[in-house]
């Protein structure tokens, strides 16, 4: 019973824990986002689930495959499976190690032998008085939750760099459907206007000008089939998969986008950014460092025992036991300064870690402005384009109607066809940075990266 007291006297005494508590530093946060839509919801975009933002049924699957196959997604994965280990290893410093032992000792000289069986137990326990172990495993602690924010960080970025993927993909789609639109319509206009040379009715400087556009048509089918190839290749990287096929949904101009985007409150941001919170932990996680260094400044107490009994009749071995404890208090007097340097270089880790959370949340700031702007000039954009390319469409089909009554020469059909054509590939590419816009918006306010109860995988599809 005695030792057994010791030990609880022991524990009770071990309640000091040195080293500054940890409170959320006060940082600048504005009431507002600049550039946010004051007639948007309250509630932000970032709290929508990744499934209610992207709603094109295979983006959604892709998305789904990613999410369970992507490797950086699945290495992310591991080193949360490391950090709980670790915690476990660092946790386990705070109690008592007993080990036991047996043995069987033989020995025979002439005129004697001798021969007994032996049991024995080792305790060893390092008292944590000063909170040295668990500073250190609330530092682990900290850790294994940096490394799952960390994880959720990886998951929302594998979300938005597949639906970005996915968006460009769906507009070089729309790029070649285009292309290939024009192609035939100015092949067909190559063969009116030979069959008019050939009648007189038109110079060979027209047939020439009218194959200049097939030509000019006909040569980015090549380099769009080559940028689909390669954004497939891309996407089925993402997805964890070697280079095939994409499946398609939506046209790129019926991918949904909202009216207006709701940005939301900037304090939230400290909560559901994953980059903020890995930093956060990081930063928690130097914090208690600091207490693990100065623990080392003051006296240990190691408590070692043991206990064990001996027979040379196994049937004794039991009968009788003895047992030890012992302990010496150690206070470190010189080592050079090693001990308080290991604190000055805890407290300059802890500044690092500060700094970098600060500077990690005004980074997020900027990045939700950044995106907000973007998004709101690329709509604006947008509609221009619009507007521009039915004007080129206008004064193309009017430059050829004109060209056919004898009233304009093959030139103007060439400049306001070339025209309509650039238009069509730049309004193209207006949709698609209006998406991407979107996409922006929702990974800088910290959404993507909540995955449970998410809609099923579509069936039907082979890998997915």
């Amino acid at each position: 019973m005695k030792p057994a007291i010791l030990i609880a006297a022991l524990t009770l005494l071990a309640g000091c824990t040195v080293g500054p508590n940890y409170r959320r530093p006060a940082v600048n946060v504005p009431p507002n986002f600049r550039n946010a839509d004051p007639s948007a919801a309250a509630s932000s975009l970032g709290n929508e689930k990744w499934w209610n933002v992207f709603k094109d049924k295979e983006l959604q699957g892709l998305i789904h495959t990613a999410l369970d196959h992507n490797y950086d997604a699945r290495i992310a994965a591991t080193r949360i499976l490391q950090a709980q280990a670790q915690l476990g290893i660092t946790r386990a410093d705070q109690f008592p190690q007993l080990n036991a032992g047996a043995g069987y000792t033989g020995q025979k000289i002439p005129a004697f032998g001798f021969a007994a069986a032996q049991l024995q137990g080792i305790f060893s326990w390092n008292i944590d008085f000063w909170g040295q172990y668990r500073r250190a495993t609330e530092a682990a602690r900290a850790n294994l939750l940096a490394s799952e924010w960390n994880r959720n960080m990886v998951l929302s970025t594998v979300v938005a760099n597949v639906a970005s993927s996915y968006f460009q993909l769906r507009e070089l789609d729309l790029e070649l459907e285009i292309a290939k639109r024009t192609l035939a319509s100015r092949q067909e206009s190559l063969k009116l206007t030979t069959t008019l040379e050939q009648g007189g009715a038109a110079s060979l400087l027209d047939v020439r000008q009218a194959q200049q556009l097939v030509e000019t048509a006909a040569g980015t089918i090549p380099d769009s089939e080559r940028q689909i190839a390669v954004m497939e290749d891309t996407l089925s990287t993402l997805l964890g998969e070697n280079p095939h096929e994409i499946p398609r949904g939506a046209p790129l101009i019926e991918q949904p986008i909202p009216e207006a985007i709701p940005a939301g409150l900037p304090s939230e941001l400290l909560e559901r950014r994953p980059d903020i919170r890995q930093v956060e932990e990081q930063l928690i996680a130097a914090n208690a460092e600091i207490g693990v260094a100065r623990a080392q400044l003051f006296p240990s107490l190691p408590l070692t025992g043991g206990g064990g009994a001996e027979s040379s009749q196994l049937s004794g071995l039991f009968s009788g036991s003895a047992w030890n404890f012992s302990s010496i208090i150690t206070q470190p007097i010189f080592d050079r300064g090693r001990r308080r340097s290991n604190v000055k270089l805890a407290q300059a880790e802890q500044q690092q870690a500060l700094l970098t959370y600060q500077q990690t949340i005004q980074q997020a700031f900027r990045q939700v402005s950044d995106s907000l702007i973007s998004f709101a000039k690329y709509r604006q954009f947008r509609e221009h384009q619009q507007a521009l390319t039915a004007a080129a469409q206008g004064a193309a089909n009017l430059s050829e109607t004109r060209y056919r009554g004898g009233a304009a020469s093959y030139l103007e059909v060439l400049t306001n066809e070339t025209n309509y054509f650039a238009a069509e590939l730049n309004l193209a590419r207006a949709e698609l940075n209006e998406r991407l816009g979107l996409v922006q918006i929702y990974n800088s306010l910290g959404g993507g990266w909540e995955q449970e109860s998410g809609p099923p995988s579509p069936s039907g599809r082979a890998g997915y």
